[in-house]
């Protein structure tokens, strides 16, 4: 009996999660076995490494060393050709190697989408119409914002909070004693709408501004080429809007739950005592409002107690947050 071993190569984490849902693909309609096996891998073969070539050469050494007729790599690293278009996919039929960069794949319905990506390059792979080995650019000029749509969606910028626990705590005892406090009751009824908005969007650039700095997130280019130049772009630009969706995600939940704790806690008669006007429930919620910039402001300062690597974890996914520690350690 003839048996095709097909091997996935995952890293960590999202992709290897992609990729064990993956594992059930059926051999080719043409393909010349009485068996079809697919072997699951979970380990790091790009090393922080962009290079298509690279990972071809190392997703060939593992199917020698595992007895594999074709291997299909899947990472959460971004890939570019020599002439900097940002790829979908790398095929090489003579070595039997593929891989796939999920990032490529926009961030929605990645599963289904990296399902038929994959099946798509064993099937190449098994009926190569060329020994040459093939780049999939993406096409469009969309191609730069797919990708960076991906890497935000990777680095799952709604779990930030729960990665930063100490800005979390400091976060919401901030919020909770301002909440109590008159010169804040006071200091919110003196503020005009504009100002208001003014407060959370400034709270919210200072809080981006200082994890950026404290936890030294800002990718430098690696030489002065136009090339590294603009790697670093798009991996700040994702790490940017990472930040923004974080902390605003972070920022509403605050508000909810001050809201919550104001309703609980203040008299509306107490409050109007002290303001000298008369202060319904629903002036809380403007309350509230500036209480939710305070409180971010304080989480701000509760980032300040986190590790840089603790940070790196909270904004990064897996493989970004390995190529960035790899990049602190060459720098130190």
């Amino acid at each position: 009996m003839h048996t095709i071993r097909v091997g996935l190569v995952a890293d960590p984490a999202s992709p290897t999660l992609v990729a064990r849902r993956i594992t059930d693909l059926s051999p080719p309609p043409r393909a010349e076995a009485d068996d079809w096996s697919i072997d699951l891998v979970s380990e790091p073969f790009t090393l922080g490494s962009e290079a298509v070539d690279t990972a071809l050469e190392r997703l060939r050494a593992h199917a020698d060393k595992n007895d594999w007729a074709l291997v299909v790599g899947v990472t959460e690293l971004p890939l570019r050709d020599d002439d900097g278009r940002y790829l979908l996919a790398a095929i090489d039929p003579q070595r039997q190697s593929a891989v796939l960069s999920l990032p490529a794949l926009g961030g929605f319905r990645v599963q289904d989408r990296a399902r038929r990506a994959v099946r798509g390059l064993v099937n190449d792979m098994a009926e190569p119409t060329t020994p040459e080995e093939q780049l999939l650019p993406l096409p469009g000029p969309s191609a730069r914002w797919r990708v960076l749509l991906g890497m935000v969606l990777a680095n799952r910028p709604w779990r930030l909070a729960a990665g930063l626990k100490s800005a979390l705590v400091a976060a919401l005892a901030t919020g909770a004693a301002a909440t109590i406090q008159s010169t804040i009751w006071s200091l919110a009824d003196s503020l005009s709408g504009w100002r208001l908005a003014a407060a959370t969007f400034a709270s919210i650039a200072i809080v981006i501004a200082w994890i950026v700095i404290d936890g030294k997130l800002w990718d430098r280019p690696d030489d002065d080429s136009p090339e590294a130049r603009d790697r670093s772009r798009l991996y700040n630009t994702s790490t940017l809007l990472t930040l923004i969706f974080g902390v605003v995600i972070c920022y509403l939940a605050l508000y909810i739950v001050n809201l919550a704790w104001a309703l609980f806690v203040l008299d509306p008669e107490v409050i109007s005592e002290t303001l000298g006007r008369t202060i319904t429930h629903g002036d809380l919620f403007v309350l509230t409002w500036f209480v939710a910039s305070v409180a971010t402001l304080g989480g701000a300062l509760g980032t300040g107690l986190e590790s840089d690597e603790a940070i790196r974890a909270a904004t990064y996914s897996k493989r970004e947050e390995e190529r960035r520690a790899r990049l602190a350690g060459e720098g130190g």
